[in-house]
């Protein structure tokens, strides 16, 4: 190698002033033996700096920056040596984030580096290090922050000249593998040959190793190793992993390259295709569809001027709007919007009563006072040719058929039935759509239901529209108002469509499970068809005939395979499943059948059949035991309705003491309920004398009044009679005649008022077996529409004045006038 002498002008950030610099030390002519050698002019005491990212090795030339403190003392006392010379040693990296490393935490093999233009910026020490020889640690001089120690530089032992040829043009390929794959590398190969040739055995290893991206300990280890041959090994297995990961990285990437150069060229052949085909007039762009599309639709309807008028303008500004703008696709959706909607298109009404009443029977045992009133709605449609004008509500308790009654009504009209709930409804917007100015904005319940049926003449039903709610964002029953209103939704407006709208021909259906949360406008546009609870015996031919089969079908039974006696499914009536409605009577059913099957899987030639003695066995004790009428004086039986429908009442009375004036309610009683107990105390202990009692019997008596049952809520005004027999009871020390069950409001005077839910009150005493009833005067019209199997075996009692009521209660036979069914 040629030998150079020392250059005096340095300058900046140049490699060939570093290799001259390193000449005057090294020198490249081996042989030369008027220049020092390295091992003879490195110093034996120097100053150590700890790096964590990746050992330093003798072939490199790298900038280094480390954090001023505590480092900058360091490379400060460097610098004021003169041959500019420290260590550089590896620690690992959970080491050093600690902080400060300790001494014994540095590797013991480092590289001796010369520092070059070391500079502060940011809080930060940046120089670069020339790398010259490994070193080994043999003493601390200095544990703390600047490190001093004592080096040795070990020589490294003479190998076979032939094997480390072998191994020198091995990594020499190497080297020229991973040009080929990382480009990158090519500038560090350039620096490393302006330093040493490609001869040079020891650091061409230390080079190689510091081409490849091995994790920092694996590199330490070929620091570590002195003898050449060895650390070639090491080196040669450390490039050919590097070569792996390259070549797997190479393949990744050019696959991807292939995939996104054939999406590419897919996408410019499509490209020219739509234009070649827009050129031949064999397609359209997306703009052009769209307008077409939406006049086709717009052509088969029958619109009125005002919409046509708006489609015109709307279709106009989208031909001239961007694709790509925001307006655009607001518009779109509008015209998708208004030409969904079937304008002029209806349905034709089949206006045939026999049919609809064989429909009706097929869906539904008994209700036949309802029957009759659909039979009577539809009849008078079919003498005006039209169905329209009139909201049906359906007010009944749950589970008896409210919302299948809606369906049978579509089904005898031939008409589309669309079915949503307003229950907890609170946005206005639900029912008369969004404006258009709000992002996302949508058209109302109606507009959908008359797009998904297509037709302008629908069956709409509204279920729970007595739940329906009111908050910050609107009242949706305000909104109803203009909708169920006849007169009002020839002109509907919809805030999205912002057209107006004929719903006139919609047949409204409405169901609730009671009217006192209805508001008063709007439940005035509405003609309100009562469901009352069905009595055992319906339930029983609607369990047989509906129930029974449709589980049978869903679970794919036969009736051979699984039956359930009719005295066993009357049991499940009378003792499990006494609600107005039948809808737990189908999920005891259903439980039933469950276990069955359980039981047909484990004998399958076994068929299943369930009677009276089996219940237990399917669905446990019963809910319900055989009530006994509660007996004695100071007891009676009153009646009452709930929103599950009637239900009977005992009321009990009973002197405390006599020591003192008083009464005493009991049985979580609402406030009306109170006032109640509070007139019947008035009226019973101001006309004791005319009732035969004691006068001064609630002057020394305390008197407690309960219902039982106190952790169900109870009000309503139609105990009033009921509590003032409790009261006289007592007060005259006779019990009422048994058998007996009463309602009826009471006045100061002595007046018994008329209640409601006369229907549901009757069932609940035949539900009892009460057969003995007394009713306010003022219902008796309302008994008498009731069907005649619910009056059937009933002796019934009308009283105007409470003096009726004792003459029922407390004589030897009815009052004269009185209905005897």
């Amino acid at each position: 190698m040629d030998t150079r002498g020392m250059n005096d002008e340095t300058q900046n950030d140049s490699l060939e002033e570093f290799e001259e610099d390193v000449t005057e030390y090294i020198g490249k002519d081996e042989h030369s033996k008027s220049l020092a050698l390295p091992q003879q002019m490195m110093p034996r005491r120097m100053y150590v700096l700890p790096v964590s990212n990746r050992p330093f090795f003798p072939a490199q030339v790298q900038p280094v920056v480390v954090n001023q403190n505590p480092w900058q003392e360091t490379l400060k006392r460097v610098g004021e040596t003169d041959h500019k010379v420290m260590g550089i040693c590896f620690v690992e990296e959970e080491d050093a984030e600690a902080g400060v490393p300790s001494s014994e935490q540095l590797e013991t093999v480092g590289c001796a580096v010369r520092v070059h233009h070391a500079q502060n910026e940011s809080g930060k020490v940046q120089f670069i290090a020339q790398g010259l020889q490994r070193f080994r640690i043999v003493q601390w001089l200095r544990r703390k922050p600047p490190y001093l120690v004592e080096v040795e530089y070990p020589a490294e032992p003479e190998e076979e000249a032939d094997e480390l040829k072998a191994y020198t043009l091995a990594i020499i390929s190497a080297i020229k593998e991973l040009l080929r794959t990382n480009p990158l590398y090519g500038e560090e190969v350039k620096q490393y040959l302006s330093r040493f040739g490609p001869d040079d055995s020891s650091p061409l290893a230390d080079f190689g190793a510091s081409m490849t991206s091995a994790p920092g300990n694996e590199l330490q280890d070929v620091l570590d190793t002195v003898p050449l041959l060895r650390r070639m090994e090491k080196v040669l297995l450390l490039m050919r992993k590097e070569q792996e990961v390259a070549r797997l990285q190479s393949e990744i990437s050019e696959e991807v390259n292939a995939k996104v150069q054939k999406h590419q060229r897919e996408f410019f052949l499509k490209e020219q295709l739509k234009v070649i085909q827009r050129e031949l007039g064999m397609a359209k762009d997306d703009k052009t569809a769209d307008v077409e599309r939406f006049e086709q639709r717009m052509a088969e309807l029958q619109p009125p001027e005002a919409v046509q008028e708006r489609f015109r303008d709307e279709l106009e500004k989208l031909q001239v709007l961007e694709q790509g703008s925001p307006e655009y696709g607001v518009t779109r959706n509008y015209l998708d919007w208004l030409t969904q909607v079937p304008w002029g298109i209806h349905s034709e009404d089949h206006f045939d009563l026999a049919e609809a009443r064989r429909i009706l029977d097929r869906d539904h045992d008994g209700l036949d006072d309802v029957k009759d009133r659909i039979i009577e709605f539809l009849a008078e449609g079919t003498f005006k040719g039209e169905v329209s004008g009139s909201i049906l509500l359906l007010v009944g308790p749950p589970g008896v058929g409210k919302t299948s009654i809606g369906h049978s009504v579509a089904d005898a009209l031939g008409r589309k039935f669309y079915r949503f709930s307003v229950g907890g409804m609170r946005d206005e917007a639900e029912i008369k759509g969004h404006r258009r100015t709000y992002i996302g904005a949508m058209p109302g319940k109606f507009v959908q239901a008359l797009k998904d049926s297509k037709v302008a003449n629908p069956v709409i039903m509204l279920d729970e529209i007595d739940k329906i709610g009111a908050s910050f964002q609107g009242d949706p029953a305000s909104a109803l108002l203009e909708t169920l209103d006849p007169e009002q939704n020839r002109d509907f407006l919809d805030h999205y469509l912002d057209v107006r709208m004929d719903l006139s021909k919609v047949l409204f259906i409405c169901t609730a499970n009671q009217l006192d949360t209805i508001p008063r406008p709007l439940l005035d546009r509405m003609d309100v068809i009562r469901l009352s609870g069905y009595i055992a015996e319906e339930k029983l031919a609607i369990a047989k005939h509906f129930l029974l089969p449709r589980l049978l079908k869903r679970a794919g039974l036969l009736k051979k395979q699984l039956n359930i006696t009719d005295a066993a499914i009357k049991q499940v009536i009378e003792g499990y499943a006494r609600e107005a409605g039948v809808r737990s009577l189908e999920k005891l059913l259903h439980k039933i059948l469950r276990k069955g099957i359980v039981k047909l899987l484990e004998n399958p030639d076994q068929p299943v059949k369930v009677g009276v003695s089996d219940l237990q066995s399917y669905l446990g004790q019963p809910s319900f035991k055989k009530e006994k009428s509660l007996k004695g004086t100071g007891v009676v039986t009153g009646l009452a309705w709930t929103a599950m429908g009637g239900a009977t009442l005992s009321i009990e009375a009973s002197r405390i003491h006599s020591s003192q004036r008083g009464f005493k309610l009991t049985g979580q009683l609402g406030d009306v309920m109170k006032e109640s107990a509070e007139i019947a105390y008035s009226y019973v202990s101001s006309n004791l004398k005319r009732f035969k009692g004691d006068p001064t019997f609630f002057d020394k008596s305390f008197v407690h009044l309960h219902v039982p049952e106190g952790a169900t809520p109870k009000d309503g005004p139609s105990a009033g009679v009921t509590m003032a027999t409790a009261l006289l009871s007592i007060a005259r020390r006779e019990a009422p005649q048994q058998n007996i069950a009463m309602t009826g409001e009471l006045t100061l005077t002595g007046q018994v008022l008329p209640v409601g839910g006369i229907r549901e009150k009757v069932i609940a005493a035949r539900r009892q077996k009460i057969s003995n009833l007394i009713l306010p005067e003022a219902n008796r019209g309302d008994y008498e529409e009731l069907p005649e199997y619910l009056k059937e075996g009933l002796v019934v009692n009308f009283a105007k004045h409470y003096s009726d009521v004792f003459q029922v209660c407390f004589g030897n036979k009815p009052r004269k006038g009185s209905s005897v069914h």
